[in-house]
């Protein structure tokens, strides 16, 4: 799973590779600020957060159609979705700016060099996605059917693991609803971790979701079989049934529609 735990805390990939970025790139501006020129603490300030901003903001632009409904959603930067290209111009009118020597500038390129080159490489390394099998298990739905999850292959699918008391699953719900609706040749299983059939079905009549199938895992058989640390958790498996992606946390729109796309273009291929 593309998660990083340290202690209590569940960090996705994606983020615990912007943190450690960051961290490094303002580490090595300290000690450029005390041996160089203290210029580097306001210009690594303004890199930081105008960088950080413009990332996002670029995201935002190049997924417009899924904030024109929601436009507060910008805000929602633990969703992650950050455009690393739209931070270059302020990186670069900040150093113009701010650092006026030839020197400095030079200097400048060593942090931003090596924040780059390892946030790439964790990202590399906590999204590369082992192409897991489905587990021997078979779970009963609501209806009282039954699902043996050893036999998805034939339909690409997306598996939410959830639970009603998880704040992030059910902010997520909907927009899980609505790609399934979109993409009819995608299977969609919420799988329910540890909770009685009688709190998933009042929780469900409450929030008035029409979501399906949905099954019990009353052990979390499915999220230990995964490496799932924490929920929610959204696995998209291709075809085959084997596991291509999986993203840990709240999901935003934007990603659903793009990790959906990804397992749907695949079963079309040739």
């Amino acid at each position: 799973m593309t998660a990083i735990t340290l202690g209590p805390l569940v960090l996705p990939g994606d983020r615990f590779a912007l943190i450690a970025a960051l961290v490094l790139f303002l580490v090595i501006t300290g000690v450029l600020a005390a041996r160089i020129s203290p210029r580097f603490n306001s210009w690594s300030t303004a890199v930081a957060l105008g960088s950080l901003a413009a990332a996002r903001l670029g995201h935002v632009i190049e997924n417009a159609g899924h904030f024109a409904g929601t436009p507060w959603r910008a805000l929602a930067v633990w969703q992650g979705g950050f455009s690393w290209l739209w931070a270059a111009p302020v990186v670069i009118v900040a150093t113009v700016l701010m650092l006026p020597m030839r020197r400095e500038r030079l200097w400048a390129l060593v942090p931003l060099l090596a924040a780059g080159a390892v946030g790439a490489a964790l990202l590399h390394r906590v999204e590369t996605t082992p192409p897991i099998a489905p587990p021997a298990l078979a779970l009963i739905s609501l209806d009282d059917t039954a699902v043996d999850l050893e036999r998805l292959a034939g339909q690409p699918t997306v598996i939410n693991l959830w639970a009603s008391w998880c704040a992030p699953c059910r902010r997520e719900m909907p927009a899980l609803q609505a790609a399934q609706a979109a993409h009819p040749e995608v299977r969609f299983l919420y799988i329910n971790q540890r909770e009685s059939e009688a709190v998933i079905r009042a929780w469900m009549t409450d929030e008035g979701l029409s979501l399906g199938p949905v099954l019990r895992d009353p052990y979390g058989a499915v999220a230990g079989h995964y490496g799932a640390v924490g929920l929610p958790a959204t696995l998209f498996l291709d075809a085959d049934g084997r596991l291509r992606a999986a993203h840990l946390g709240e999901i935003s729109p934007e990603e659903l529609a793009r990790q959906v796309g990804r397992i749907s273009a695949g079963a079309r291929a040739p």
